[in-house]
């Protein structure tokens, strides 16, 4: 059976690899086996965080260098992110593959060949009009996660009209909101995950 491959983007310092980190031991807790791809123009730092971790086999991080703009490698041409995922299907036989873009704009999307699934995340510092901007991300993806709530008083973010705005822009799809430093907000992406990409896939 063929892994199933969750995809995860957003701008520079959302939070993406942070999320990476904080899913792995929820996978690991149901004995979901994981492999990770991440994204970077010219470098393999993320790559690197993750393997140093301790939370997955380093063996099982890939780090891809897509050479152009990170929306290139998950959209246009998926194809250096194809041959990674199949390599790490063929070597650990992985339930499920995480394939973390690098960070790049609002209007990041994952091609449907890439990824059976995607979650788009964004933080308040960056901004509360993110939301009302209504990029491709924020509006097409599987799901929104919304970020670094615990910095919005801090950055003058209303984080009552981010809400109401995020309603607005998604109002038939999943959006949740997180303060991954301390974990706030990892389980229900996690319950989400399992909900609407795993739900009778690992066992069909």
């Amino acid at each position: 059976m063929a892994a199933v491959r969750l995809g995860f983007g957003g701008p520079v310092g959302s939070g993406k690899t942070r999320l990476v980190e904080r899913l792995l031991p929820l996978f690991s807790e149901e004995s979901i086996s994981v492999a990770v791809i991440t994204n970077d123009l010219v470098t393999d730092e993320d790559a690197e965080r993750v393997k140093r971790s301790g939370l997955i086999d380093p063996e099982r991080v890939l780090g891809v260098e897509s050479g152009a703009c990170p929306h290139t490698a998950i959209r246009e041409d998926p194809s250096v992110n194809l041959e990674a995922a199949e390599r790490l299907e063929r070597r650990f036989q992985p339930d499920v593959i995480l394939i973390e873009s690098g960070g790049d704009n609002l209007a990041a999307t994952f091609s449907s060949e890439l990824v059976d699934w995607w979650a788009f995340v964004i933080d308040v510092s960056g901004g509360d009009d993110i939301p009302r901007k209504r990029g491709l991300g924020v509006l097409r993806a599987d799901l929104l996660v919304v970020n670094k709530i615990d910095l919005a008083p801090h950055v003058d973010a209303d984080l009552e009209r981010i809400t109401g705005d995020v309603s607005l822009a998604r109002p038939d799809r999943a959006s949740l909101f997180t303060d991954l430093r301390s974990g706030l907000g990892v389980k229900a992406v996690f319950e989400e995950i399992k909900r609407s990409a795993l739900f009778g896939k690992l066992t069909g």
